[in-house]
């Protein structure tokens, strides 16, 4: 019996001392490196569309990759289903657990995430603009607790990408969601770039999703094509877009190449994967304890020209080869 009660008490020393060693704390370091603790991340999107769960799943795979798998971090992932106030919620939730970094993808969540805390680390991913969403003020020197990546694309590009398959075109419609400051200012850019370029142009913007085919069918109806940028409400309901768009003869571009899966037309942007994995390096080097302050955000450089043969051939537009054999088929 002694001896058992000399084991019990080494055992209960070792767990105290133990305990003392292991913490997390809001500076990024991996209290998975000082323990057995796992490290605590909280995931959260803004909705569901192809687009954010590409960047959510291509997140975790690339942790996975560099060390930080379910084996050493526990995840904490949530989907505020396009509701504000769920969004919110999820964000004071990852606060009061303390969790040791807040991974936000789009531009809604990561200005959310921002407003919930100053001192947990946070690392967006698929904001076009941060500055303009007002989460940083030096993209390469971030001042505060927030980093990411951008999904800024070349609307110059995708407006030249317009001239060359449907050079027919002379009015481009150009939609977005009002809410969305990122896709005001994608909408805003092409915009310019098409009157640039000798194209008319006409606004339609909506509010909510139920909107969307309603205030499509009204644009279809006065011009030769539409554009529309990355546009989080609009892109989880890309089919119905994508469907007026060949009830009317005419194409959709888009502002992501998930938003062509989903039936658009055409677009060059970058590919969502590739934005994810991005994404997980930053979160890892904040969690190995790199401060925030020392990792600018990341903006892709590398575009793709993406196309749907599915509805180019349902609006009658045949893609030369010389595009087709460069491009991404999509559907």
């Amino acid at each position: 019996m002694k001896k058992f009660m000399s084991i019990a008490l080494a055992a209960m020393m070792m767990a105290s001392m133990s305990g003392c060693n292991g913490n997390s704390n809001s500076s990024g370091s991996s209290s998975a490196q000082q323990g057995d603790d796992k490290v605590h991340v909280g995931v959260v999107q803004i909705m569901e569309h192809t687009s954010l769960d590409t960047i959510r799943e291509s997140f975790l795979d690339e942790m996975e990759v560099l060390g930080y798998g379910e084996d050493k971090v526990e995840y904490d992932i949530q989907n505020a289903q396009g509701e504000q106030s769920n969004l919110s919620t999820i964000c004071k939730k990852f606060v009061g657990d303390d969790v040791d970094l807040i991974v936000a993808i789009a531009t809604p969540t990561a200005q959310t995430a921002a407003a919930s805390t100053t001192d947990i680390p946070i690392v967006f991913s698929a904001v076009t603009d941060p500055v303009e969403a007002k989460l940083i003020q030096n993209p390469q020197q971030p001042e505060g607790n927030v980093t990411g990546t951008s999904d800024a694309i070349p609307v110059d590009e995708v407006m030249k990408l317009c001239q060359k398959l449907t050079p027919e075109v002379k009015t481009i419609g150009f939609l977005y969601t009002t809410s969305e400051i990122n896709a005001q200012i994608t909408a805003e850019k092409a915009m310019a770039e098409a009157e640039k370029m000798g194209y008319q142009t006409k606004l339609m913007t909506i509010s909510e999703v139920s909107e969307l085919q309603q205030a499509a069918q009204s644009l279809a109806e006065d011009v030769d094509a539409i554009y529309v940028p990355i546009d989080n409400t609009i892109a989880q309901a890309m089919q119905t877009l994508a469907q007026v768009g060949i009830d009317n003869q005419i194409p959709i571009y888009t502002g992501a190449d998930s938003m062509v899966q989903d039936g658009g037309f055409a677009t060059v942007g970058i590919e969502y994967t590739g934005l994810g994995k991005e994404t997980a390096k930053i979160a890892a080097e904040v969690l190995e304890g790199t401060p925030v302050s020392e990792l600018p955000v990341v903006t892709m450089e590398e575009f793709g020209t993406f196309i749907n043969p599915e509805t180019a051939k349902a609006i009658g537009v045949e893609i030369p080869e010389e595009i087709a054999s460069q491009a991404s088929m999509l559907s």
